[in-house]
């Protein structure tokens, strides 16, 4: 008979940055090793459980026996089982005693070939298993393949010695109503667990798997599913809140969620004369060391309240309340000194002293680092200039050679996720330009998938230079990305870089710019200020230590490998790829695109939206195919195609493509120059009757050496036109 199927582990608290992950797999793990052993219908569904001191896991129509089967197992080769006379061999009894038929006779077995020679088969039937065999085994290697961090040893109180992420004092077998006789981690089954640790007592008798939820949350206080427990959470955070609005990041509700088994919300309070501190403090340190849910009014000014998820239901919450209040205030107290200290020094005051902070042992300091970016992107804003789009060279330079003081103040050392904001706080308060100040925390920007852009043209310009000096300056040492690894998230830098160029159409060229970032690796790049510190750090370094010669060519970063450096371009195009298949553009359309290897990538959506368009077009498969002809037959040319000699068009297809051609040509032109990349494919379709004909009538490769040259001038003349967009073989089946 069909039934639910209920497994839960009784733990102590569980990691709760894990405990998803945990159940998930654990879930996962029964009900695949089940569905491997052939216990599960069709339709079976799997419900996860989890909470800080429980896995479990419910599968519905689960069988209490597996089905009977029918197995046909291989024997031996004829040639082997029977002798010349034809008779059984003794290699053949052995190896029917050993299958567990040692009685079977020849007459049994079924003569057949198995693909290289001739076999004898047997067919029988295989009786099905009860459920505790099959859930045994599936709980033994669910429990071996959960995503441990870290294996805890502990002892039973028989003494033996037990390895798992949490000691488990109980587990949960029912089929039904039924206990499953199982045994895992030095205990049996049974069906009885545990409720809240602190609001109820004794055990609770599971009755059914299919009542678990209910009785647990019924009798034990537990909300054992956690994305329920989580919906509750959110809510309840939504109403306590009121006209204010609550910040809940989802990975802050999500370790909430798994640290509570009955969650309850209250309202805590801090004094407003710490609002005086730059909120994203506040707000981090209550998120990130308490847990807590910050409050903001409705144009997003933080709050003197905030909210936090407990564990405890009572009437009488002042004791947790007060508490907590008293938990939070020297955070928050150590924020509002951390500020005010930092305040005392101005960020260029920082700036020398990032000399003594190491970027990488091979790229020196993030004092030459910066000078660096302020290099790459004071170029980056002459080409943004050179292209009509304005930007102030002179604050730029000043954002970028400040990028990195606020590494060294003490608030960002004791948050360093406010890298950045706290520069832009800062700079403020020295009076530095408002648009240097953003540009400081923009620089960082976007920080992840989804995150906005910098706001002005010189953000934009500290952030591009900022990721491609990273990007530039890691190649050129080797440590490029492999497989999943990528310590230096060099992905997300050029990712980054492709999200700015195309979002923010800035008609940069990529190659150029990695080209003006290589020669500043070279110490010879740095300025004198640098120079000299390095000098004085050298000197001291190397006093009493004879044999050691003054500042020389130990500092000087050489030997960058050309073949790294010719890597970083095709790794931002594989980026590129990534980003437009992300907004749901084919295959086929993205290669045509990236096929032409684009130097600038401000029109690139442009480009593949007339790809699409062009697509569509019923002429468009023939144009394609035709192409495609016309780049292999290019590809064989040894030679550069000349101009077109009209008097050598001697047949009646090649002169009325040649004609066509030339009556097109200026409409593509203009078309191309106004950026209406969709009309420019578009009118290409006109032309698919007279390429037709041309292949259909002309040979391209004549015996006259100049009649061939000339239609291969011709088709190059052609094939120039067809790619100004795109590479529109590619959409050829």
């Amino acid at each position: 008979m069909n039934q639910t199927l209920l497994v839960e582990l009784l733990t102590e608290e569980l990691p709760p940055k894990a405990l998803a992950k945990l159940g998930d797999a654990f879930a996962a793990g029964i009900l695949n090793g089940l569905r491997a052993r052939d216990f599960l219908d069709a339709d079976a569904v799997a419900s996860t459980y989890a909470s800080p001191r429980r896995l479990a896991v419910t599968i519905t129509q689960v069988r209490a026996t597996s089905p009977d089967k029918s197995i046909r197992e291989k024997v031996l080769p004829v040639g082997v089982a029977l002798d010349a006379a034809g008779q059984p061999t003794a290699p053949l009894a052995k190896k029917l005693a050993a299958l567990g038929f040692p009685d079977i006779g020849i007459d049994a077995l079924e003569r057949a070939s198995d693909g290289k020679t001739e076999s004898f088969f047997y067919t029988h039937t295989a009786r099905g298993s009860a459920l505790h065999n099959g859930l045994q085994a599936a709980l033994g290697d669910a429990i071996a393949k959960l995503p441990i961090p870290k294996l805890m040893s502990y002892q039973r109180p028989d003494g033996s010695t037990v390895q798992f992420v949490r000691p488990v004092h109980k587990i949960v077998a029912l089929h039904g109503n039924a206990i499953v006789p199982v045994a895992a981690l030095g205990l049996a089954a049974g069906a009885q667990t545990l409720g809240h640790r602190f609001l109820t007592t004794g055990e609770i008798s599971i009755l059914s798997a299919d009542g678990y939820a209910a009785a647990l949350e019924a009798q034990g206080k537990v909300i054992a599913d956690p994305a329920a427990r989580k919906e509750k959470i959110r809510a309840a955070l939504l109403d306590k809140a009121g006209d204010d609005r609550v910040l809940m990041p989802e990975a802050l509700l999500d370790e909430v969620t798994a640290l509570v088994e009955w969650p309850v919300i209250y309202e805590c309070h801090f004094e407003p004369q710490f609002l005086s501190v730059p909120q994203e403090c506040l707000i981090l340190t209550m998120q990130t060391n308490q847990k807590y849910f910050a409050l903001t009014d409705s144009h997003g000014k933080l709050r003197s309240r905030f909210l936090i998820v407990s564990n405890i239901e009572t009437s009488d919450p002042q004791h947790i309340i007060g508490g907590n209040e008293r938990v939070v205030r020297p955070r928050l107290a150590d924020a509002k000194f951390f500020f005010e200290q930092d305040q005392k020094k101005k960020l260029e005051d920082y700036v020398p002293k990032l000399a003594n902070v190491v970027y990488h042992n091979l790229l020196g300091s993030q004092l030459e680092r910066s000078e660096r970016v302020k290099k790459i992107a004071s170029g980056i804003a002459a080409e943004l200039n050179l292209n009509h789009i304005e930007v102030d060279i002179s604050l730029v330079e000043r954002a970028a050679r400040l990028s990195k003081a606020d590494l060294l103040t003490d608030m960002v050392g004791e948050f360093p996720e406010l890298q950045g904001t706290m520069g832009r706080y800062y700079a403020l308060n020295d009076n530095e330009h408002q648009d240097v100040a953003q540009a400081i925390e923009d620089h960082y920007r976007p920080r992840f998938a989804g995150d906005k852009l910098p706001a002005s043209n010189i953000g934009l310009s500290v952030a591009i230079a900022d990721k491609l000096e990273t990007l530039v300056g890691i190649f050129s040492i080797g440590a490029l990305p492999s497989g999943d690894k990528d310590p230096f998230a060099l992905r997300r830098h050029a990712l980054g870089i492709i999200r700015m160029l195309i979002e923010r159409k800035l008609p940069l060229n990529i190659r150029k710019l990695i080209a003006l970032s290589v020669p500043l690796l070279n110490d010879q790049e740095i300025s004198r200020e640098t120079r000299e510190i390095r000098r004085g750090q050298w000197e001291e370094s190397i006093k009493n230590k004879p044999g050691l010669s003054a500042y020389g060519d130990a500092h000087v970063i050489r030997n960058i490998n050309p073949e790294h450096i010719e890597a970083i371009y095709p790794f931002i195009l594989e980026r590129l790829r990534s980003y437009l298949r992300d907004i749901d553009y084919s295959f086929t359309e993205i290669e045509a695109v990236i096929a032409q290897q684009p130097d600038t990538f401000d029109t690139i959506i442009e480009r593949l939206e007339a790809v699409h368009a062009f697509a569509a077009l019923p002429q468009a498969a023939s144009l394609a195919a035709a192409n495609k002809r016309i780049t292999n037959i290019l590809k064989k040319i040894d030679i550069a195609p000349g101009q077109v000699r009209h008097n050598l068009l001697c047949e009646a297809a090649e002169q009325a493509l040649h004609a066509a051609m030339t009556a097109l040509q200026p409409q593509v032109e203009h078309a191309f120059a106004a950026g209406d990349f969709t009309l420019t494919l578009t009118l290409l379709a006109a032309l698919r009757d007279n390429v037709d004909a041309f292949f259909n009538t002309v040979m391209v490769m004549a015996d006259d050496l100049q009649l061939r040259n000339n239609r291969i001038a011709l088709l190059a003349a052609l094939h120039t036109m067809m790619n100004r967009v795109a590479d529109i073989s590619k959409l050829a089946s």
